[in-house]
């Protein structure tokens, strides 16, 4: 099982050496898997510990003023670098403290004396350091002066345009779920703990599981087709789901993913699970009234089956 560490003072976390990347690592697309492979098999040839260095809050929501969607949670992509291989990771606290440190402080400091770096891997456009003063050729001279090797991995390419992050978020806004699975390789899930909400769903027919997304900031809302796994099961149990802040019901609140699982019985409350977004049936609009808002759920929850290829006429049972 990997073993995370948060903080940059302390004894070397790899004695007989490491192989490193570094990097945001946002939703680990095919370019983020590409490189931990990449170092998984160089640490293999080295004998020494595959490594991933990386930092929460991502460092682009700590400069912004506006709130960043991001596509994986800390949890969600903590495992995927254990997924991936790595044996150990160090997660930054990204803050004043660390954005104030010379890039070859961050050198020093976190690749050799922390980790024992003998090669790092970044991308080619690998920014670092205070006032992003560090880059690819700051590692590469520090580098043949502390014994190691600065390497960059190439683009990964589908269907001739550089796999990205914000190439995936920009496809997940748009509800495009089939064109941002291959980049991902795998479908955009949600994962959080099923907590109490305020059981309207229930009174009008439609109970749910609500996951409380705090401070994430989803690349998606609206009304969606959804398959969801419980537990550590798959993600197959087909349903409908709302993204958003409830417009009919609340004026201001925090985004909550509603679930209603069709033809489910039985209490999800504390339990793990998985929401796979399949299709965006519509955007999230405020209705005149409960019995409004309620035909249109009956609406949506026959979009909902059809897309998932379900019948149709059992949403009206």
């Amino acid at each position: 099982m990997m073993r995370l560490s948060r903080d940059i003072a302390g004894p070397c976390l790899a004695p007989g050496g490491s192989v490193v990347a570094v990097g945001a690592f946002d939703g680990l697309h095919l370019g983020h898997q590409a490189l931990l492979a990449e170092v998984r098999e160089r640490a293999q040839t080295l004998g020494c510990t595959p490594m991933v260095v990386s930092f929460e809050p991502l460092p682009r929501a700590f400069f912004s003023k506006e709130p960043v969607p991001r596509l994986s949670s800390v949890r969600e992509k903590l495992r995927g670098f254990d997924a991936s291989g790595m044996e150990q990771a160090l997660l930054l606290r990204f803050n004043a403290t660390l954005t104030a440190m010379p890039a070859e402080d961050f050198v020093r400091r976190v690749l050799v004396e922390r980790l024992a770096a003998r090669e790092v891997w970044v991308g080619s456009d690998f920014r670092f350091g205070h006032k992003r003063g560090g880059d690819v050729a700051l590692l590469e001279t520090m580098g043949a002066n502390h014994g190691f090797n600065a390497r960059t991995m190439p683009s990964v390419l589908l269907d001739g345009t550089r796999v990205s992050a914000s190439r995936v978020r920009m496809l997940l806004a748009a509800g495009e779920f089939a064109g941002a699975t291959p980049l991902l390789g795998r479908p955009f899930v949600i994962e959080g703990k099923v907590e109490y909400g305020n059981q309207l769903g229930r009174t009008l027919g439609f109970p749910t599981a609500n996951i409380h997304l705090r401070e994430r900031v989803s690349p998606v809302h609206g009304i969606f087709a959804v398959r969801v796994g419980l537990g550590e099961s798959e993600c197959s149990w087909p349903g409908v789901a709302s993204l958003g802040i409830r417009p009919t019901v609340n004026e201001v609140a925090e985004p909550l993913l509603e679930v209603h699982l069709f033809d489910f019985e039985g209490d999800l409350y504390g339990q793990r699970m998985a929401v796979e977004f399949v299709a965006k049936l519509r955007d999230e609009m405020k209705f005149d009234g409960l019995d409004a808002l309620t035909e249109q759920m009956h609406r949506d929850a026959r979009m909902a089956r059809e897309v998932l290829g379900m019948n149709p006429r059992l949403a009206e049972a």
